[in-house]
């Protein structure tokens, strides 16, 4: 199967991939963004880090293609703040890096930033559209299998018994709106829900405002630390969703 056949079947599968293509050069920026078009992609550009992060908090994307010698903030030092700093999807975003330099120590450097994949120039374009692929691909939510309960760390939920229990085969303290959120989740694992679903689904009366506030009290019993979610997810624009290991 070639690069672009495989493509085809990644945009079958899924609405076409949002890209944000940030390069302080406007001519590559310009032929990336035809290019990637052309190959079935939703392209936006930046030409920095700051109008980067102004178009990351205003919507989603699947991945981005980052330049690393851009003048002001460079590429590594954005993407060590995406990885430090960032919430939500941000926080995990693809990130594949793009430089003119291509000694070793200098891709070991961005990978330890927080990069995902590497790319020299100049590249074969038919290069570039497989690591993106590639890249998307990897993050793409995966089947979980769930009859032996879903791991959170050191918890497990056990779907049956709709039961949060420790290491110690303990069963962890719920309430009831804690355990109707965390059951529905469980049921759909890395797949985003809604405040407006979580509420009507719920077993007990919630509206979605008090959504936020029951998913703060459920994070400090899943999470080593709830101000970096790592299992219950904030899904801009989108909702929340259960990442279990």
């Amino acid at each position: 199967m070639t690069v672009i056949d495989s493509l085809k079947k990644l945009l079958k599968s899924t609405k076409a991939p949002r890209l944000l293509v940030v390069d302080d050069d406007e001519r590559l920026r310009n032929l990336l963004q035809k290019f990637l078009t052309e190959q079935g992609f939703q392209v936006e550009t930046a030409p920095d880090a700051a109008k980067a992060r102004e178009k990351l908090s205003a919507a989603n994307y699947d991945l981005m293609v980052l330049d690393v010698m851009m003048p002001g903030e460079t590429g590594l030092k954005f993407t060590e703040s995406l990885r430090d700093s960032g919430q939500g999807e941000n926080k995990v975003l693809p990130i594949l890096m793009l430089t003119a330099l291509g000694e070793a120590e200098e891709r070991v450097e961005g990978l330890e930033c927080g990069a995902d994949d590497y790319l020299s120039k100049p590249f074969e374009p038919r290069e570039l559209v497989l690591r993106i692929q590639k890249l998307i691909e990897r993050a793409q939510p995966r089947m979980v299998d769930t009859s032996h309960g879903l791991k959170l760390g050191s918890l497990t939920y056990d779907l049956k018994a709709r039961a949060l229990k420790n290491a110690q085969n303990e069963i962890v303290h719920l309430t009831s709106a804690e355990s109707d959120l965390l059951h529905l989740f469980a049921r759909k694992p890395r797949e985003p829900l809604s405040r407006e679903e979580l509420a009507e689904n719920s077993g007990v009366s919630l509206s979605p405002r008090t959504v936020d506030v029951q998913i703060t009290r459920l994070r400090k019993k899943i999470e080593s630390d709830p101000r970096q979610p790592k299992y219950l997810r904030t899904v801009r624009h989108k909702g929340y969703s259960l990442w279990p290991d």
